[in-house]
């Protein structure tokens, strides 16, 4: 049998259970970088600039002469480095909008060739000219561009020093001129935590949440939100949480914004710190966006609910208080609404957010039940694509390992026996585990009250005991093992109790009391 590197077990360690482990309750790695994936097709980490209207030659000067803004069309890239590199400010404007026209291009933009020519320390030059709004505008607008490439053309803007005089330029007291610099600061931060950590590092964080008023106009604060989620993403690692987390209370206000692409990111940038230690999840619980963020679960625009999901899912990772609090927000109602999503992506995060709560203690594990979420799990256990039947898999395993013989018996009341034992048939040996333990569970909590012959039973009237005596073959080590000592323990002759068959948690984790009292005349399937 081939050695087993211990993932099922390290990934067990991560869930919370009942309370006595407030850091076991997480299972974070395996699932989140996946999570973390998939979002990056939901949100552009850069953008560039690109404006395919007739224009004047800058917004600030919308009455330049007819000549010069044809000049600017007509210009060819030697004619543009002239220009840039001109003493003349007229010249020097016409140049750097012909650049920047050139780098807006909506297809194949000849950045490296224009770095190559030398334009970006002139643009980041520019980018002090305070007697020229219009020229730090259309430099700006370049450096955006530039920007928005690959890691080596951002990192050409940082090496000739255009991250503090952005930032400087965030001060400025023209709106287009501070817009644009947000907007380059932004692709800056969104090349890694590295660039992201040298904009902190310059205190741009307070200058754009000075920014970010009722007054200001909706175009410019789309710019800074999304700048703000740049500035709060990537994990490895994180930005420094002292300095993030006072956008907590800005993202709080902006969730009562009306519009969708402030919404969005603003709950992405509360999913990016809310995915974390406890800690960082009560600075986030402590900022009061729950209530909005379970509100936003309801949200009938994905771009919306994606990243609101995201930051549920990760605060019910937390202890139970702060678990607690997305409950009494209402948020299983919304979860299990979103089990029947008709995108399977939120069907299995609303899944994995449950699969934490369902980690939690008896009460939470009560609220599941009276939220009705069961039946919602055993559907898509039974209909759901295979990554969603996996968190409703483990949801249902930790749901057994916290849950009182009361509570197994409504579990298997509602049928979860055939669906469960279906999923041993899955290719995913790391799945198979799950369910194991999910019947050992069962099983255990049976023998309490002296119904286990008849549980087993009926595992094996929907096809389990075939199943598990079909992975008697499997050539993964610790499947065959741990469905040996179930046949041994549970479907052998002289059935006595195996004590080394309980899954990898804490004994007192599993919460089946000996003497507690079995419902009216045992377990009523």
């Amino acid at each position: 049998m081939p050695v087993v590197e211990g993932e099922h077990s390290s990934r067990l360690a991560k869930f919370k259970f009942n309370s006595k482990h407030d850091e076991v309750r997480r299972r974070r790695n395996e699932t989140s970088v996946e999570l973390r994936k998939a979002r990056k097709d939901e949100q552009m980490l850069k953008r560039r600039n690109i404006n395919v209207v007739t224009e004047p030659l800058s917004p600030l000067d919308p009455l330049s002469p007819p000549d010069m803004k044809s000049s600017v069309g007509l210009m060819d890239v030697t004619q543009i480095i002239s220009n840039m590199n001109s003493s003349v400010p007229a010249l020097q404007l016409q140049g750097t909008q012909a650049c920047r026209k050139m780098l807006s291009k909506e297809r194949n933009p000849p950045i490296d060739d224009m770095i190559q020519e030398g334009i970006v320390p002139r643009c980041v030059e520019f980018l002090s000219y305070n007697d020229n709004p219009p020229l730090q505008f259309e430099a700006a607008w370049a450096l955006t561009n530039v920007a928005s490439g690959t890691s080596d053309q951002t990192k050409v803007v940082i090496k000739h020093g255009a991250i503090p005089k952005l930032i400087e330029l965030l001060k400025s007291p023209s709106l287009n001129v501070a817009e644009q610099a947000v907007w380059a600061l932004g692709n800056i931060a969104g090349d890694g935590p590295v660039p992201r950590d040298l904009v902190l590092g310059h205190d741009a964080l307070p200058l754009l949440l000075e920014l970010i008023k009722p007054d200001t106009p909706v175009s410019f604060t789309r710019n800074l939100v999304w700048t703000l989620s740049n500035l709060c993403r990537n994990k490895n690692p994180p930005p420094p949480f002292q300095t993030v987390k006072a956008a907590l209370p800005v993202l709080n206000r902006l969730l009562s914004y009306a519009d969708n692409d402030v919404l969005a990111d603003a709950c992405w940038a509360l999913s990016y710190l809310s995915d974390g230690e406890n800690e960082k999840i009560e600075a986030v619980v402590n900022s009061g966006v729950i209530p909005k963020l379970v509100e936003l679960l309801a949200s009938a625009e994905v771009t919306i609910l994606t990243p609101a999901l995201r930051a549920v899912g990760n605060i019910v990772t937390g202890n139970d208080v702060q678990t607690d609090a997305v409950i009494t927000a209402g948020g299983l109602k919304h979860l299990g609404a979103l089990l029947h999503h008709k995108r399977v992506n939120i069907i299995k995060e609303a899944a994995w957010a449950i699969s934490n709560i369902a980690a939690g203690n008896h009460n939470q594990i009560q609220h599941i039940i009276n939220a009705g979420l069961l039946p919602s799990l055993i559907h898509v256990l039974q209909k759901g694509d295979f990554k969603s039947q996996k968190e409703a898999a483990w949801a249902i395993t930790n749901f057994t390992s916290g849950g009182t013989v009361q509570q197994l018996a409504q579990l298997i009341q509602l049928g979860i026996l055939e669906p469960f034992c279906s999923m041993l048939e899955a290719k995913d040996w790391k799945i198979i585990l799950v369910i194991l333990d999910g019947l050992t569970n069962i099983l255990n909590a049976a023998d309490k009250i002296g119904e286990v012959e008849r549980v087993a039973m009926m595992i094996e009237e929907v096809g389990g005991l075939d199943k598990l005596e079909a992975l008697q073959q499997h050539d993964n080590d610790e499947v065959y093992q741990k469905v040996m000592a179930m046949i041994d323990t549970f479907y052998s002759d002289g059935y006595t109790e195996d004590n080394n068959l309980a899954p990898a948690t804490e004994e007192e984790q599993l919460e089946f009391q000996p003497t507690e009292a079995a419902p009216q005349g045992g377990f009523q399937f």
